[in-house]
């Protein structure tokens, strides 16, 4: 099956900052521009986040799983996770706002001191969210603003003021997506004696013992074996509750106390290595380059503070 590849388009009604694709804001879009189509097999987005807005019309399609039905002020957030979206289909009137965002993006803005791997998971169950009324107006005041700003390339700090633009929607998305989560934890607590609450303590527990792992284990079994169960369980528990990979989780930790490091130390790759249990410098750069696109000293000469 030929699954797509989507990326953001280029063109008519679309801003960058200096013609990357780290940021792109696409003001208004019909769901299937002319001479487009959606392929019958699917498409996925592999290097970037995706905020949606639904700003007429409705849209359907099939999300892991999960039927999305997106109409106005309706938000849909893809989160990096190689999704794949199938079965799309949309009302002739349909439009939308999108802003793509990659990983490198969020750490230039520190917005990953703010993301938790939770926050991606509830994501992950929680793609959509029918926004009130206040929001909706918040959230497009501050998109109106954010567009302004792409525009005029005058002010001295142009590229700053659109990231601090950017970083401030993508709190008030937190915060907003933040409230849902703790009604629905509250839900969950009078439902505290079922088999799936239980289920989901167990997820929570791995995502705990992985994050307190600072990147330094990366075998899943030594994580069932804390957990007193066996990797085969493990596995089946975290892709029925979370259809995520443990080793997805291992990926995401890893990740994130390597770039701290090349961030925010002036520790060699070397010295990253031994303290992260890689086997060498070599093997380091290599596993960095395969999941970040890019080798440790790049991403390092482009954000290091």
């Amino acid at each position: 099956m030929d699954i797509k590849l989507l990326k953001p388009r280029r063109g008519d009604g679309t801003l960058r900052i200096d013609d990357s694709d780290d940021l792109v804001v696409i003001e208004n879009i019909d769901a299937l521009p002319k001479g487009n189509s959606m392929p019958e097999s699917g498409v996925y987005i592999e290097n970037h986040g995706v905020i949606i807005i639904c700003t007429d019309g409705m849209a359907q399609f099939e999300y892991d799983g999960q039927t999305i039905q997106l109409r106005k002020n309706d938000m849909f957030i893809y989160m990096m996770l190689r999704s794949v979206i199938t079965n799309f289909m949309s009302s002739q009137n349909f439009n939308c706002r999108q802003i793509w965002f990659t990983s490198c993006e969020l750490w230039g803005i520190g917005m990953h001191g703010n993301k938790s791997l939770a926050d991606l998971i509830y994501l992950r169950q929680h793609p959509k969210v029918s926004l009130t009324d206040d929001n909706a107006a918040m959230l497009n005041d501050y998109f109106q603003l954010l567009c302004h700003r792409m525009r005029d390339h005058s002010p001295l700090l142009h590229s700053d003021i659109v990231r601090s633009l950017f970083s401030t929607i993508l709190l008030e998305i937190l915060a907003i997506m933040r409230g849902e989560k703790e009604q629905a934890e509250e839900l969950n607590m009078q439902d505290s004696n079922t088999h799936g609450y239980y289920r989901r303590m167990l997820a929570d527990k791995y995502i705990q013992l992985v994050e307190q792992s600072d990147g330094r284990v990366r075998r899943v079994d030594d994580f069932a074996s804390q957990m007193n169960v066996t990797a085969k369980y493990l596995s089946t528990l975290l892709k029925e509750t979370l259809n995520r990979r443990p080793s997805d989780i291992i990926q995401f930790y890893t990740l994130k106390a390597i770039k701290h490091r090349l961030r925010f130390t002036d520790m060699s790759m070397q010295e990253i290595a031994n303290d992260l249990n890689f086997a060498n410098a070599s093997f380091f750069g290599k596993y960095f380059k395969e999941h970040a696109g890019m080798t440790p000293l790049e991403f390092r000469k482009k954000y290091h503070m």
